[in-house]
């Protein structure tokens, strides 16, 4: 099944939701906001939110864990090096639309202490996802290109896991340093990633605490 097809069967899916949700047929709410505005922010808010919290649970706990465990080491830091930044990306889009519709929904002035303090963490979680796109990828994949220039002088690389990697380290100071350096900027960037899933997981509780099921 092509891109293309996946995408026409979501939005379908998500059409026939909207047409036979309540509000399509003229329920009003209590609040200022028109019906199918609140309806659509709340929608837009809760796709993304889901989306960015999906997507961060699978590639911080899942996903990333399987790659190292089964690829090469080159490869595997050459595949995280495309496709970390479209991670970063999509999840930090995810966060300003999921802020955006929430501060909007729940102005600062009329929030209440609760939902003043869940802004921060979208906020927050947003934060830490810009600052993983402008900052630590870049650094992080620049070091990952040199250090693969000295493992590759090394015939290091190919392997799965880092057991050559350490052999090799203790007898060749530069790969150490190399590997300090990485180890350190690698380290802030993964920081970053579970303090974004952690803002992310405190305004899952929130969210759970609003469903009536």
């Amino acid at each position: 099944m092509g891109w293309l097809t996946r995408f026409i069967g979501a939005v379908t899916f998500l059409a026939v939701g909207v047409i036979f949700s309540p509000e399509t047929f003229g329920s009003k709410s209590d609040g200022g906001h028109s019906s199918k505005l609140t309806a659509a922010l709340k929608l837009a808010h809760l796709l993304c939110f889901a989306t960015s919290w999906g997507a961060a649970l699978w590639v911080t706990f899942i996903g990333g864990i399987i790659m190292f465990k089964n690829l090469p080491r080159h490869m595997f830091g050459n595949l995280q090096s495309k496709m970390f930044p479209a991670y970063f990306s999509m999840v930090a889009v995810c966060c300003a639309v999921s802020t955006a519709s929430f501060g909007y929904l729940h102005p600062w002035k009329s929030s209440s202490t609760a939902e003043k303090y869940q802004l921060g963490f979208l906020l927050s979680a947003f934060a830490f996802n810009l600052t993983n796109l402008l900052v630590f990828t870049p650094m992080t994949i620049e070091l990952m290109k040199q250090r693969h220039k000295v493992e590759r002088e090394q015939n290091i690389g190919e392997e799965i896991g880092w057991s050559k990697n350490q052999e090799v380290a203790k007898v060749s100071p530069k790969l150490a340093a190399m590997n300090k350096k990485f180890g350190m900027i690698h380290g802030l960037s993964s920081l970053a990633n579970i303090m974004s899933f952690g803002s992310l997981a405190m305004h899952s509780w929130f969210l759970a605490g609003k469903m009536d099921l």
